[in-house]
């Protein structure tokens, strides 16, 4: 085996999730930082082998020759630690406080964001038909519509959210708010949508979807 970092991720996800997978944030913080890696596909993870890495069932898993850790954000901030501080690629600017500010907004996405964004998404994609969907609807979109215009006011006329620069909280911001196309709730929100467009711009995140793309040109066999 070679001394390349790796991720576990799957081999197969249906349609509607392909680009979404959580994995994508890891290959694109890998491409940023212009670190090669490596990908071990599954396709169940709910195995007891999986989940004695991944106690929830989920992907992605990271591991290196140090250490083994899950969850996306703990694994973009590992990436950037170790490959991308300072310099060219950098995911985390040199100073402290810039660092904290760029780790702070990867937990705002993960936590104040997310949270809500998935509760209209659950709602609207997975119980629709069930009998309180269309009543928890506007509740749901309310408390996320709240979120996003406080996050509107916060970017303003900034390309990324800190005048340091893209950082890993952009990266997770920017994933965060993609699925948001699925229920087109980023048509309500332009200077949201400009900033995702922004991100998927860059090509680093152009040649990690890519690669997360081609995994399901050959899927793995169940």
């Amino acid at each position: 085996m070679s001394n390349l970092p790796r991720i576990t991720t799957f081999g197969w996800v249906p349609e509607f999730a392909r680009g979404l997978v959580r994995d994508l944030r890891a290959r694109w913080a890998f491409e940023e930082v212009g670190q090669a890696y490596e990908v071990d596909l599954i396709r169940d993870a709910k195995t007891d082998e999986h989940k004695a890495h991944q106690p929830f069932g989920q992907v992605p898993f990271y591991r290196d020759e140090e250490i083994e850790i899950f969850e996306s954000g703990a694994i973009v901030l590992r990436i950037a630690e170790r490959w991308g501080s300072g310099g060219a690629g950098k995911l985390l600017p040199d100073d402290a406080a810039g660092r904290m500010h760029a780790i702070q907004w990867m937990l705002a996405a993960l936590n104040s964001v997310e949270p809500p964004l998935l509760g209209v998404i659950i709602n609207d994609r997975f119980e629709a038909d069930k009998p309180w969907a269309d009543e928890r609807r506007p509740v749901a979109r309310a408390y996320l519509d709240a979120r996003l215009r406080d996050l509107t006011a916060r970017l303003g006329d900034k390309d990324w959210l800190e005048r340091d620069g893209f950082t890993i909280g952009d990266l997770m911001m920017v994933t965060v708010l993609r699925p948001l196309r699925i229920p087109r709730v980023l048509d309500d929100f332009p200077t949201l949508a400009a900033y995702v467009a922004r991100g998927e711009a860059r090509p680093a995140f152009q040649k990690a979807l890519a690669d997360h793309l081609a995994v399901f040109e050959h899927p793995v066999a169940a």
